[in-house]
């Protein structure tokens, strides 16, 4: 199955261009819709070519979504933790967008060899590099995979270099921003993850963190499609969250349940019992009562899942932001493939 990046592409791609040529007077204007109805637009001026002003628009909320000046709640205390300096929120906003950030390329942290090696992996073209930047770039990469040797469990060190190189792939995309300009440029192309996960990211911290919420037991919905929520409810030792599935097309309708039906059956396998319970069914189940009446109407059944703290320890929450908040767009794009091998 096919997971969806938390990074928008294109913008990561644009990113990629104006940080390789930022002495380079090149103006920009770039608008794009992703899935789910996310809106983007990118500007550069000749004048001020390292500054990049980046709006974003949001799907339309429902009604039983709080939204806050525009924005999901929390979403502003997210992007100051997750860029600092980097960027300037413009208030208001460009005409059309809920939100436009200003960010200063000029203050990324310095960091050649991954730059390097971001123009390498991040693009479809591959940057040519003198030799001098190949061999530092060579020696580099063995120093990393001699250093992901020695950490490696003494059990599993011999015959296993899948398992050393995809760890040493993983410290350079994932390595602490302030030294690895590759991550800064992900998190940047990441927004959308950081804008619309900061309410689901606040509840799961508090699971993760032991903290009993002032509105446990609450029903709460969080916008994930235009005017379509998802739901969640926040207990002392877990967090249940429901997803109605609906489609448009009655042929799309058949196949998400029978998807929805098999990925439900494959979760009770043996090699995921870590993974978060999930359940299907035709009916609301029990945790919606009380929702408003358009919540309760879904042609694909709705899908539960049980979050508990040990899923949300660590790094392992963003995982499961990311794949809550775009779950619906997840089985959608498996509809689509099976609409391609019929």
């Amino acid at each position: 199955m096919i997971l969806l990046q938390s990074h928008s592409r294109f913008l990561l791609q644009t990113l990629l261009s104006r940080v390789h040529n930022l002495e380079k007077a090149v103006e920009v204007d770039y608008n794009w819709v992703e899935f789910d109805d996310v809106r983007y637009h990118v500007q550069v001026s000749m004048k001020n070519p390292h500054l990049f002003l980046l709006s974003v628009s949001l799907p339309i909320p429902s009604a039983d979504t709080v939204f806050c000046g525009g924005l999901p709640s929390g979403a502003i205390e997210a992007i100051k933790a997750a860029y600092g300096i980097l960027v300037q929120i413009l208030d208001p906003p460009r005409d059309g967008f809920n939100l436009t950030l200003k960010l200063n390329l000029s203050k990324l942290p310095l960091d050649e060899g991954s730059l390097s090696f971001l123009f390498k992996h991040g693009r479809g073209d591959h940057t040519k590099r003198s030799n001098q930047e190949d061999e530092k770039h060579n020696v580099c990469e063995k120093k990393e995979e001699a250093r992901a040797v020695d950490e490696e469990d003494p059990q599993t060190r011999v015959g296993n270099p899948f398992a050393v190189a995809q760890r040493r792939r993983k410290r350079q995309l994932f390595s602490d921003p302030s030294d690895n300009r590759h991550t800064v440029l992900v998190k940047l192309a990441s927004i959308r993850e950081v804008v619309l996960g900061a309410p689901l990211r606040g509840i799961l911290k508090q699971l993760g963190s032991r903290v009993v919420a002032s509105d446990v037991n609450k029903l709460v919905a969080l916008v994930h499609r235009p005017k379509e929520s998802f739901f969640l409810v926040p207990q002392a030792e877990k967090v249940t969250v429901v997803f109605p599935m609906r489609f448009k097309d009655s042929i799309d309708i058949a196949l998400a349940t029978s998807f929805l039906q098999e990925f439900v059956e494959a979760r009770r396998t043996a090699g995921l019992n870590n993974a978060p319970p999930c359940s299907w069914s035709l009916s609301p189940p029990q945790e919606l009562k009380g929702a408003p009446s358009d919540a309760l109407s879904a042609n694909a059944g709705f899908v539960t899942f049980v979050i508990f703290t040990r899923h949300v320890e660590g790094k392992r929450v963003d995982r499961v932001i990311w794949s809550l908040s775009t779950f619906h767009a997840y089985v959608s794009y498996h509809v689509k493939v099976c609409l391609l091998l019929i």
